[in-house]
């Protein structure tokens, strides 16, 4: 399957992260080419650049915003799941991005400070405003997941994951029997087993192409958001869509 349903929009498996980005003229252009390229799913923070990122996507989608799922997140540092805080960034990241509603807003962190119950229900409260339509959470395990999903319904988790850090297998297939969007951040990192190589070579792709068709084959519902500012990386990330790397045992080794 080359989409996914996330958050109301039918969009390609392949996502774009933009830890990086900022209002920069050439960031902002290359945002506008990503969108043309086929990007459909792209992901920000409140902290990413200093909010350089969201307010970057606000200047650059507008036109678009019923085409684009855009997914943000707050509450990342100890204290900033408060319900106070929440708030704020939450209306902050309305303001940056220039909408009236959120299509997919993360809790960024569950926060040591303050009950996961109790950030979730200031998430909610906006839910219930209208300005974020769709909830997902951050670095989570199965049975916090499950409590959030008490608050309020859960499109989709966001957790490390790669060919070297695979410690959320469970969660994965909790999130395939649940139909919840598995989002793996930092999804290029680690080197991979002995066939990673040679299955880019007999495909005529990069070694990441390789790594990101190996995390759709993982599971249908993971959609990689692979973070980039060139157009040919973007380009290159999207061609996993179409990969299939057959057995994959000797990739993951």
């Amino acid at each position: 399957m080359r989409t996914f349903q996330l958050g109301g929009v039918e969009v390609p498996r392949i996502g774009l992260g933009t830890n990086r980005l900022t209002t920069a003229g050439e960031h902002v252009a290359f945002v506008r080419e990503a969108v043309a390229e086929g990007v459909r799913h792209i992901d920000t923070a409140h902290l990413y650049s200093g909010g350089d990122s969201e307010r970057a996507l606000g200047e650059t989608l507008a036109d678009v915003s019923e085409e684009v799922l855009v997914a943000t997140k707050g509450g990342y540092r100890p204290g900033e799941g408060r319900p106070e805080v929440l708030s704020a960034q939450i209306e902050q990241s309305l303001r940056s991005l220039r909408t009236d509603a959120i299509g997919l807003y993360y809790l960024h962190r569950v926060d040591p400070e303050t009950p996961l119950e109790e950030s979730l229900g200031a998430i909610r409260a906006h839910v219930d405003r209208g300005v974020i339509r769709h909830v997902g959470v951050s670095e989570v395990g199965i049975e916090q997941i499950e409590r959030a999903r008490k608050i309020v319904p859960i499109a989709a988790v966001q957790n490390r994951y790669n060919l070297a850090e695979r410690q959320h297998d469970q969660v994965i297939d909790f999130c395939q029997r649940e139909g919840i969007a598995f989002v793996p951040y930092f999804p290029l990192r680690g080197r991979g087993g002995p066939g990673l190589a040679d299955a880019a070579r007999r495909l005529g792709v990069s070694e990441n192409a390789v790594k990101l068709a190996w995390l759709l084959q993982r599971s249908a519902v993971v959609l990689p958001i692979p973070g980039t500012l060139s157009i040919e990386h973007l380009r290159d990330n999207l061609a996993a869509l179409d990969l299939d790397l057959g057995d994959a045992a000797d990739i993951a080794a």
